[in-house]
């Protein structure tokens, strides 16, 4: 896809995240990696509903500014998720309610945010991993994310909001909506004792679909309550 191209999708899928209240105000950011390595990302304080593609910020390889606006504060949170997640060609960060309601509650487990509720919460974000809160554009959530060791295409930043990476950028657009969408129901059904996906429903999907998931148990698969109570299952924040 050419370079116009991706400018032209970056504002579209912006305005789109933008209309439906994804995320407001001027937050969130999105970028794709070029083929020189470099990146096309949003500018520092544009809403993602009134981008201009001529004013993206070109980077070069080494993260410096080519053209276009200045860019997002949260440059060493994208480049850490693109340093240790291989396959990662676009990453769309949100400040999306539901999302950032779930990273505050204090049964979730960083390792497994969200019980296997769906197939394709599973299929699209994998599984979610929590970063403890750190101050936004801190260098230090870069060292967070490394942490992880790219096992997650989908991270929720305390207090903050999701970082979802994808192989294009509709694929982490998608993979950022259905982790919204799983932590609606998360909310709604919180305190209610729903059933989950059970540990051979998610074994059966990871067999099926090539699932690549960081924890060989799926994290809360076979719990038998919202909240788990497994004593590992707090928050690390």
């Amino acid at each position: 896809m050419t370079e116009t191209k991706l400018r032209e999708e970056i504002c579209l899928f912006g305005r789109s995240l933008f209309e439906r209240g994804l995320t407001p105000g001027s937050s969130g950011n999105i970028s794709v990696r070029l083929e020189d390595g470099g990146w096309l990302v949003t500018p520092t304080n544009a809403s993602l509903g009134f981008l201009d593609p001529a004013r993206l910020s070109r980077l070069d390889a080494q993260g410096h500014l080519l053209a276009g606006d200045r860019p997002t504060k949260e440059i060493p949170l994208h480049a850490a998720v693109y340093e240790t997640r291989g396959p990662a060609r676009a990453i769309v960060h949100l400040h999306s309610t539901h999302s950032v309601a779930v990273s505050m509650l204090p049964e979730i487990d960083p390792r497994a945010v969200l019980p296997p509720m769906t197939p394709y919460y599973l299929m699209r974000a994998g599984q979610t991993a929590l970063v403890p809160y750190y101050r936004p554009g801190d260098p230090a959530v870069a060292d967070a994310i490394r942490g992880l060791g790219g096992r997650y295409s989908s991270v929720l930043l305390a207090n903050h909001g999701p970082v979802v990476a994808g192989e294009s950028l509709e694929g982490a657009v998608f993979a950022a909506e259905e982790l919204e969408e799983t932590a609606k129901l998360y909310l709604l059904l919180r305190g209610l004792n729903p059933r989950y996906l059970s540990p051979a429903q998610v074994a059966d999907l990871t067999a099926v679909f090539g699932l690549t998931l960081p924890e060989p148990d799926a994290g809360h698969a076979g719990c038998d309550g919202p909240a788990c109570n497994h004593p590992d299952h707090h928050h690390h924040g």
